[in-house]
């Protein structure tokens, strides 16, 4: 799951398909231009509560990754916890890749 989930998340970067960070995230959340937040394990309770909040409003995907920050920070350039994918297919290939490890 790592590796393929890892090369759409770098792909999505490549294609400036990725936001990174909270404001960010909102901002295109607000836009309706987001189809899925990806939210590292490592973020705080508080956080996690407001990005899942936003989510529901939203009404925005959200999954956790077992990304650290600084395995984020290596891949993309920018040390954050929260992700956005702004492109359908992409979201639908992670939401895909994730819920596939998961049941697995």
């Amino acid at each position: 799951m790592q590796n393929k989930l890892v090369s759409t998340i770098t792909f999505c970067k490549r294609l400036g398909k990725l936001v990174l960070g909270f404001d960010p995230v909102k901002e295109s959340m607000q836009l309706d231009n987001v189809f899925v937040v990806l939210l590292s394990n490592e973020l705080s309770s508080k956080t996690k509560k407001e990005v899942e909040y936003l989510c529901r409003v939203y009404e925005v995907e959200y999954r956790y990754i077992d990304l650290k920050l600084d395995e984020i920070w290596y891949l993309v350039g920018k040390k954050a916890g929260i992700l956005a994918i702004c492109d359908e297919g992409f979201a639908n290939k992670a939401i895909a890749i994730i819920d596939n490890d998961i049941q697995q």
